[in-house]
């Protein structure tokens, strides 16, 4: 048999194991998605990149209805990865609306797209232009989400995993963008876009072995974070080590919390212990996954306090924000919306009510 007329089995061995992996990841995310908000957009996201592998297969058997229809879906994923790196690293307790706004916004140019092709067989240029570049923006932006947290997570597997998976997947959807911008109209057999299909199939294997070493706890675990000097970790009953104690003692009585700028390092110093213990410490006993968590926990305890002290209802949202260590008051208003569902407005009235004063 010539090699004109040997059948190409490369192709559809990548697509196929790629496709198995991620039907493999939605299942083990399945049981996750109720209770974290990171596994669900990881579902999704998963989903369209699996839109994006299984286009070309519709092309060839003539769905042209379908082929239109995940085409428009895989122009999402790059939205979705920024999405997921920004839940996941962030340790967000539940969908940002303004973020999950921003995707929706976005995934309507596909849409309109697709209507157009739909009714007028023709691509706009415009839209078309402003799709690739928003998916490079997206792309790049959930590089940086991971870059400029690293030294807050706590989480050891993901502290580690976190800039190699986030550049894998950040790349890789960089590089399947420029691909369809410069070589749209090429076959998907042809070398580039096979070399894209090895490379998907690589990072999704890999990626998927690193998740498998994950505990569920440290993969997605809560994302909500414990009040100060409380344990939900894992030996709850057990007594504090010395070390924490420490800490608490250091954080509580100096409220150490409202220094401007403090990083874990800069509190190992303090302690006069590696940083690794402390890191250990924080997540293991304490319970918390990122380090600014940790920190906010005690300074929206503070600021709880003042919110409900009936000698302080004059005193403006925005000093008690910066008097708990809050650098300003958007920041001060996500995290305290975050963890009491309510607006600290809303929470000042509501104690002040309660004990009587209007």
């Amino acid at each position: 048999m010539s090699g004109a007329d040997r059948p190409d089995i490369l192709d559809p061995l990548l697509r196929g194991g790629t496709i198995t992996l991620f039907v493999l990841w939605l299942l083990a995310l399945w049981p996750l998605r109720r209770a974290s908000p990171a596994a669900r957009v990881a579902m999704a996201m998963n989903l369209t990149v699996l839109a994006y592998v299984i286009t070309p297969l519709l092309d060839e058997i003539g769905a042209s209805t379908a082929w239109l229809l995940c085409d428009a879906i895989s122009v999402i994923a790059p939205a979705l990865f920024w999405l997921f790196a920004l839940v996941w690293f962030d340790d967000c307790p539940r969908l940002p609306r303004r973020a999950v706004q921003l995707v929706g916004l976005f995934a309507l140019i596909p849409a309109v797209q697709l209507a157009l092709v739909a009714t007028t067989g023709s691509v706009n240029l415009a839209l078309w232009a402003v799709a690739k570049a928003a998916m490079f923006g997206f792309s790049l932006a959930g590089v940086w989400i991971a870059w400029r947290g690293r030294q807050a997570d706590l989480v050891e597997p993901r502290r580690r995993l976190r800039l190699w998976l986030a550049g894998t997947i950040g790349v890789s959807a960089a590089w399947v963008t420029g691909l369809e911008m410069t070589n749209h109209a090429a076959a998907r057999s042809d070398p580039a876009h096979r070399l894209t299909l090895l490379l998907i199939f690589l990072a999704t294997l890999a990626a998927s072995a690193a998740m498998y070493q994950f505990r569920p706890a440290d993969l997605f675990g809560a994302a909500g974070s414990p009040q100060p000097g409380t344990r939900p970790g894992p030996l709850p009953d057990q007594p504090l080590s010395p070390l924490a104690q420490r800490l608490l003692t250091l954080i509580g009585h100096e409220r150490i919390y409202r220094t401007d700028g403090l990083s874990i390092a800069a509190l190992a110093a303090r302690l006069g212990e590696p940083e690794y213990r402390l890191r250990r410490i924080i997540n293991g006993e304490l319970g918390h996954r990122n380090f600014n968590a940790f920190l906010n926990a005690f300074r929206l305890a503070e600021a709880r306090a003042a919110l409900a002290d009936p000698a302080q209802r004059e005193v403006p949202i925005l000093t008690i924000a910066l008097d708990a260590g809050f650098g300003s008051i958007g920041p001060f208003n996500r995290a305290f919306r975050d963890a009491e569902g309510v607006t600290p407005s809303e929470y000042r009235a509501a104690r002040l009510a309660d004990s009587g004063i209007g």
